[in-house]
């Protein structure tokens, strides 16, 4: 029998142009296609943050995704952390900021 898989939480800022150009509906769409859950939020200063959970694999995959960005995207850099998952999403959302 194989170990269950290790779940794990990504952290992640996307700098750039990552707002006005659906990068937190393209997020949300590749973290679904990936089983992941958590959430992706435009911040105050021009960046994007996501939460994801899941398989370590999954979140790689949706790692490289969050270094290109929809078509409209310029990804100049993404700080990423990664830590153990805590089992708080049942899925991915698109939070919005207010203020």
């Amino acid at each position: 029998m194989s170990e269950p898989k290790q779940q794990k939480q990504l952290t992640a800022v996307i700098h750039g142009t990552v707002q006005g150009v659906s990068f937190r509906y393209y997020t949300q769409q590749t973290a679904r296609r990936l089983g992941l859950t958590g959430w992706v939020a435009n911040q105050w200063d021009g960046t994007v943050k996501t939460v994801a959970e899941g398989d370590e694999a999954a979140l790689q995959e949706f790692l490289t995704f969050l270094h290109n960005g929809p078509s409209a995207a310029r990804v100049q850099r993404v700080d990423a952390t990664w830590g153990e998952a805590t089992g708080a999403f049942t899925t991915f959302s698109v939070r919005y900021q207010h203020g």
